[in-house]
């Protein structure tokens, strides 16, 4: 049975969109996934489902709309996507903190980093569903725009391995 990693989009983050991760485990659970597991405050989970990674998706993004009032977007990875990406991540000498991955909902266009304004010398990088950009000097006070960011959902490089390793151990 496939582990899926979901990545919930703007859930706990400056205190909107509050959602206990024991209550998602809950409904994910409630959607007949299993061995279901949260990680750190801010909407990630990992489980087993036969459904496919689209039918996952769509099913706990519907449930957590009825839950919060709206849907937030989900992105569902599986673990070999997750380790594709880490081990694919460009800019080596970035600290992995200051490195964000951005986890879009479909393929970006080869154009999406053409209107980026990076102020701070940020630097971007396009992969498969994924925009990783390093932030030299952190992303708090960052003016980084690039709007091809808007539907994505980030984690940073530390988060992600963790995530990655997390969904390893449930392989074994």
């Amino acid at each position: 049975m496939p582990i899926y990693i979901a990545l919930l989009r703007a859930v706990n983050v400056g205190g909107t969109g509050a959602l206990p991760m024991t209550e998602l485990k809950t409904i994910c659970e409630e959607l007949g996934f299993t061995d279901v597991k949260t990680y750190i405050q801010s909407g990630n989970v990992l489980f087993r489902s036969d459904e496919s990674e689209t039918a996952v998706e769509e099913k706990l993004d519907a449930a957590l709309g009825k839950t919060m009032g709206k849907r937030p977007g989900v992105m569902v990875r599986t673990r070999k996507e997750l380790d594709a990406i880490v081990a694919d991540a460009p800019f080596p000498d970035a600290k992995p903190n200051f490195l964000l991955v951005y986890f879009l909902p479909e393929r970006a266009p080869a154009d999406a980093l053409e209107n980026m304004v990076a102020p701070d010398g940020e630097e971007a990088k396009l992969a498969a569903r994924e925009i990783y950009v390093h932030y030299p000097n952190g992303s708090g006070r960052s003016k980084l725009k690039l709007p091809a960011l808007k539907p994505a959902t980030s984690r940073n490089l530390n988060t992600v391995r963790k995530l990655a390793e997390m969904a390893a151990a449930m392989e074994r």
